[in-house]
């Protein structure tokens, strides 16, 4: 397990959505390499970039063309690989975006593989034998090449699925068990381009849809036998290296896959929903004012979780990412405070989302880009300055619209405001570096009275009290100490702490 996560802040990158230092409306890597002490200075000391792959770009560049060359829009190889070595001289890290699951349909392997002749790639992919063979229970892409057969598709129509072979096998005129010699190919080409990035300063990767490799494969076993496998290679080859997955199970993940880190992703009703956004716009959250929250329902999912995989590896909360509304379309900016209290104190390894610092706008009327459709508001540009195109870009016409309202936030106009989400977040990312007791894995213990709020849990000599409420609110509390932190106000009295509407506390009881 490398040493460096224990300790580990990200910050995820859209990389056309940054900072674009040539002027033609789209971010490149050049423009992150300029804003490294900015990422530096949020107290983050690792970078999570989503995809900068050559691409057709028909769903944001995770539809693959080459995955050993940067896209040109970003730039170069070379700029990459000057972006890992100005990253490392500032001590931050840099995972890249892995998407193992499917490529673009204009890969060099796919176009092959659509070929009648056979080949070396003809099993690179999952084609039925006849046009005429499509079983409904696949998502499939029908009669479009000159093979005579029809493909899977992970995702769009143009994301063909890579071939890992199937666990249950169900059609064995087209279906290939995981051991065939085609589809342990198909592994040890991602294997090689991991080693192909590593080798020039990768850091690990973010791997998308992990558990979508092996199909017919529902309790993951043999998708997890193959992360395994990846995971062994990593520790022999590149013992610095970390994954984190795209998966939302744990005890899969990290237990069985052996990724270092998985992410608490937001799926309708689990845990980290019913922290931020459950119910018709997040009414029925926990961090919601009105008090219709149940920590106890978020508590009883993830503490199982987290006890089986403290061990092993990391659970990781985001404070959105690419594919979710940003959370400033569900809570206002005191809960969003709050959040963050709660995002940077907890166990695991957490992970920023450019401009969620600063609060930024969830643009929800925006046309779909590049197969963005609904997720297209949460990747609008970087919001620098008051100046033109905000500071994201000096050329006429941006990849999206940056936000023309009159109060959208901007670091220029939140960095030095003592009411301001940035104080926060940074605030709270100063602290977590600070306290031994927030790093990583640990003891954690939830305090809570009748599975509502106001709520706490201690890690270590630390107490965390949350009350998200919109009035004054009493818990009872066995512990005093000094205050540390807080937003809002509180005060101690009777084995009770009554905590201002929408207020956090932290205080240490050594």
């Amino acid at each position: 397990m490398p040493e460096w996560l224990n300790d580990a802040v990200f910050y995820e990158i859209y990389p056309q959505s940054f900072y674009d230092s040539n002027g033609d409306g789209i971010g490149d890597i050049k423009g992150i390499i300029q804003k490294l002490d900015y990422v530096k200075g949020l107290g983050c000391n690792a970078i999570w970039l989503n995809p900068v792959y050559d691409s057709p770009f028909m769903d944001g560049g995770y539809d693959v063309r080459n995955y050993k060359q940067v896209a040109k829009r970003y730039g170069t190889n070379d700029d990459l690989v000057n972006l890992f070595n100005e990253a490392h001289k500032k001590g931050i890290k840099i995972l890249l975006d892995l998407v193992p699951g499917h490529t673009s349909d204009t890969h060099e392997w796919f176009l092959n593989a659509k070929k009648a002749a056979e080949n070396e790639y003809s099993n690179r992919y999952i084609f039925t034998k006849s046009v005429w063979d499509a079983p409904p229970q696949y998502r499939m892409m029908c009669g479009i090449c000159e093979r005579n057969g029809n493909y899977l598709v992970n995702y769009f129509s143009s994301q063909p699925a890579l071939n890992y072979g199937f666990y249950e096998i169900t059609h064995p005129e087209w279906q290939l068990p995981t051991d065939h010699p085609d589809c342990v190919a198909t592994v040890e080409a991602i294997k090689d381009v991991m080693r192909f990035w590593l080798d020039k300063g990768a850091d690990g990767f973010r791997v998308d849809m992990a558990d979508s490799l092996v199909k017919n494969d529902d309790e993951k076993i043999a998708t997890a036998k193959i992360w395994r496998g990846i995971r062994k290679m990593l520790d022999k080859e590149y013992p610095e290296a970390a994954m984190v997955s795209e998966w939302c199970s744990p005890e899969r993940a990290i237990n069985n896959a052996g990724f270092h880190m998985d992410f608490y992703l937001d799926h309708y009703g689990n845990g980290y929903s019913r922290l931020f956004r459950y119910g018709e716009w997040g009414n029925e959250a926990v961090f919601n004012p009105n008090g219709k929250g149940s920590i106890k329902a978020f508590a009883e999912e993830y503490l199982p979780a987290y006890e089986i995989s403290k061990n092993n590896g990391y659970i990781s909360f985001m404070t959105n990412n690419h594919d979710m509304p940003r959370v400033t379309a569900y809570l206002d900016k005191q809960a969003i405070k709050l959040v963050n209290a709660f995002i940077f104190t907890m166990p695991g390894v957490p992970f920023l989302y450019y401009g969620d610092e600063i609060g930024m706008k969830y643009q929800g009327d925006l046309v779909s880009k590049e197969g963005g459709f609904s997720r297209t508001g949460s990747r609008t540009p970087m919001q620098w300055t008051s100046g033109k195109n905000l500071g994201f870009s000096t050329g006429d016409e941006t990849y999206l619209p940056v936000d023309k309202s009159t109060d959208a936030p901007t670091v220029e106009n939140q960095i030095n405001d003592s009411d301001s989400i940035y104080k926060v977040v940074t605030d709270m990312i100063a602290l977590r570096h600070k306290y031994d007791d927030l790093h990583g894995n640990g003891e954690l213990e939830f305090i809570y009275e009748d599975g509502k709020v106001p709520f706490a849990y201690r890690r270590g000599n630390l107490i965390m009290y949350f009350n998200p409420l919109a009035v004054e609110s009493t818990m009872q509390t066995a512990y005093r100490g000094d205050v540390i932190y807080k937003i809002g106000n509180a005060r101690f009295s009777d084995g009770k702490i009554i905590m201002s509407p929408q207020s956090f506390v932290m205080i240490n009881i050594k």
